[in-house]
């Protein structure tokens, strides 16, 4: 120990049944400079009383005790849930009593007598046990840490997608509404004008209020999609074809289940996860085949995203600014979902695993979740 370690007082609980034994212990750690507040003991009862009523930074026992063993005691206290040094001090202990006694988590054994190491053990028990509950305590508060760092993370996930909501709504009542009402003047001004100059100028003027309402649903598909409201199936089939459509790679859509009733927010996790991958697929794959695979299975839904492009190497996948994959494996951990990452020659696999529980209509046939927003792709409709 060190020097303030040495003269902090030492609070040590002896199970002795000999008062001498118990004096001759003290006066060793005394002449090595301890200062003690030490309870000597010699029952089981007084034994648990003490372990309760207060804190000990080492507990020395005697083996041969009346009514139990230092085996005993050592489990008594190991069944306690206090975290405390237990070093046998005995007069007759033998060597594969001793190696079970440490096995079983004794700090160290000593004979009677022997009593030279009995100061150099105790205070080697003693930091041990101050450093391994210092341990504790630091990957107790890193575990928090965690805990708190992943809250966060969901709350910022949850309070995107609602101001997402909230701006997809806004786009739709103001904007959305402004846009098609404003085509619908424009065409009537285009009917009742008779210049072919102001028809003509009226038509330009709705090709460009059209392609308005298409940016303006597109905002609204990438801000919050609707889509999702007929079902994670339907979505993911359109991403599929929209994917296909945009980058002319095919994009094949595959599904255990035409129907699936998943928990709330899952839909939306699973939606996001398969936009992102396939934004990192036409952005850095160079593929000319793309799968999306969805099942549900034995109460755990999988989404897989698999391409055939360059693959990601190992400084792809730890580099420092990927926040990407990072983001993926965050929005996962909202709905108590992993995400799995294969890549090699051969292409790239992102996975996305979800435990949910089956739900099922009165019928027993699978069903969607309700959403009463509104669809966007209503604007501009005939």
């Amino acid at each position: 120990m060190s020097a303030p370690d040495a003269a902090r007082t030492l609070r040590l609980l002896h199970l002795e049944d000999s008062p001498p034994d118990h004096a001759l212990a003290m006066a060793h750690l005394r002449r090595a400079g301890h200062h003690l507040d030490a309870l000597r003991v010699d029952t089981e009862v007084d034994f648990r009383r003490a372990l309760v009523e207060r804190d000990w930074d080492v507990v020395l026992s005697d083996f041969n005790l009346p009514g139990f063993d230092g085996l005993s005691a050592q489990r008594i206290l190991q069944d306690s849930g206090r975290d405390i040094p237990f070093i046998l001090v005995s007069g007759a202990i033998g060597e594969d009593t001793a190696v079970a006694a440490m096995r079983h988590g004794a700090s160290d054994y000593l004979l009677k007598n022997n009593l030279t190491r009995l100061a150099p053990a105790v205070e080697h028990a003693v930091a041990a046990g101050r450093e391994r509950r210092a341990r504790l305590r630091a990957d107790r508060e890193l575990a928090a840490s965690r805990q708190r760092l992943s809250e966060l993370a969901q709350h910022l996930q949850t309070s995107i997608e609602m101001e997402r909501a909230a701006i997809a709504r806004e786009i739709h009542d103001d904007v959305g509404g402004s846009l098609t009402a404003l085509r619908f003047d424009l065409a009537w001004i285009g009917r009742h004008a008779p210049s072919p100059e102001v028809q003509q100028r009226v038509a330009n003027a709705l090709e460009t209020v059209t392609h308005a309402i298409e940016s303006s649903q597109r905002i609204m598909h990438n801000l919050r999609p609707a889509i999702l409201d007929q079902g994670l199936v339907p979505a993911l089939q359109w991403m599929a074809g929209r994917f296909e459509k945009r980058n002319g790679t095919p994009c094949l859509f595959r599904t255990s289940h035409e129907a699936m009733q998943l928990p709330v927010g899952v839909p939306l996790v699973a939606y996001r996860f398969a936009q992102e991958a396939l934004t990192n697929v036409s952005k850095h794959a160079g593929a000319t085949r793309v799968g999306i695979d969805l099942s549900l299975t034995r109460g755990v839904l999988s989404l897989e995203v698999s391409d055939n492009g360059r693959g990601l190497s190992e400084n792809d996948l730890t580099k420092t600014r990927s926040f990407g994959l990072r983001g993926l494996h965050e929005r996962a951990d909202t709905v108590g979902g992993w995400v799995d990452v294969s890549s090699g020659a051969d292409g790239t696999v992102l996975m996305l695993s979800v435990p949910v529980a089956a739900a099922r209509n009165a019928d027993g046939a699978p069903s969607y979740d309700d959403d009463e927003d509104h669809d966007p792709s209503s604007w501009g409709a005939p």
